[in-house]
Parts: C-alpha cells; structure tokens; sequence
C-alpha cells in the first residue's frame, strides 16, 4: 500500500511541476498568425500575432507562450496613457533562455493603441519583457534607443482592451525603482506594490476548422 501511494505522489508531483529548459525549444517556429489568450486579474484580453511583422520575437514568443513564462507573472510597470509592460522576473526560468539572444529587427508594424512589443536595453536586447501600447505611440517606430532604431510590435489586442485598460496604473514608474527586488524576493515587492495586476496564464487559442 505505501509503495502504491509513493507512485501515485511521484506522477502527482512530475505532472505538476515544469518541465526542465531545453535548448531545442527555441527551434519551434510559430504558425504565420495565431491568437494568445491572456487570462489575468482583471479579466480576459486576446492578442493577435502576426509572424511576418518580426519573426525572431514571434517565434520566441510563441515558445514562451507554449512553456508557461508568462503564468503567475506580474503587469510590473503600468504608466497611464502609454504602456502596460509585463514579464518573466524569475531567473531560474529565464536564464536558460537568456542565452539565446533575439537579434534585432527593423520597425513593419507601427507601436499604435493595442499593440505588442517587446522592451528592450540595447543590442540584441530583447528578452522576454513586453509591453501593450495603451495609446498611438508611434514615435516608438523610429526612435533611437542605446543605438537601436524603433520597437518592433508583432501583435495587436484584437478582444478585450477595456480589460487591459483597466489594469491598475497608480504605481506608474516608481516600481521600476526596485524591480530588481522582484526576482529574489516577490512576496516583498508585492507588500511594497500590492495592488499590482497579474497574469493567471497565456495560452494559445486553437483555430476552428
């Protein structure tokens, strides 16, 4: 009876815990469009991607997508009237990943309302950071930033923007402040900001036939 209950704990704990990084993963290419489901603390929003707009960051998006990064994850930086930004601060999660640099590409979709880009810090930067333009912010096309024109976006927020505009604000930068803190110590950060919004979990919807 002990050695069935073992087993039993054994496939328990193996289904629910997640699968160890694999280099290959970041081979998977991402269909030409396909819709990200966004299940979050205020409510429910669908993004649209679109492959041809910047393929390196929708292939990566889309092998984040398909391993659980972005589950349990927070809307971190929230500034009124210009981006949501959200990510992946646990580096247990993210470092493999790391190592696996999306080079740079050239602005094809404008940073309008609803849009999805990536943040980035300079060259070949991106990482797994994001963020959703609350309003036009084009001028993110062409500016020059740490030597790198423009933000390239790749999907567009086509249910649910009420939802997203909706998520709390009244930080606005002053987390970025201590956003290293996030990482090594979440409880803390979220005592300091605990209003902070959060992502459940981001799925990829399954087209109908």
């Amino acid at each position: 009876m002990r050695t069935f209950l073992f087993i039993i704990l054994i496939v328990f704990f193996s289904c629910c815990s997640k699968a160890v990084f694999q280099p290959k993963w970041t081979n998977d290419k991402a269909p030409e469009n396909f819709t990200a489901r966004f299940e979050t603390s205020k409510g429910v929003f669908d993004i649209q991607v679109n492959r041809t707009s910047s393929p390196m960051a929708v292939d990566r998006f889309y092998q984040f997508t398909k391993h659980h990064l972005y589950d349990n994850t927070l809307f971190y930086r929230v500034v009124p009237d210009f981006v949501v930004q959200f990510g992946n601060s646990d580096t247990t999660q993210t470092g493999p990943w790391n190592k696996f640099k999306i080079s740079d590409e050239k602005v094809l979709k404008s940073n309008i309302k609803g849009a999805l880009s990536y943040a980035r810090d300079g060259k070949d930067t991106r990482g797994n950071d994001l963020f959703i333009n609350l309003k036009n912010n084009s001028r993110l096309d062409t500016v020059n930033y740490n030597g790198v024109k423009g933000f390239p976006s790749f999907g567009t927020v086509v249910k649910g923007m009420e939802v997203v505009e909706s998520i709390y604000s009244g930080y606005g930068n002053a987390t970025i402040d201590q956003y290293d803190s996030l990482s090594p110590n979440r409880a803390k950060f979220l005592k300091t900001f605990p209003k902070l919004d959060s992502i459940k979990k981001v799925y990829i919807l399954k087209r109908r036939l």
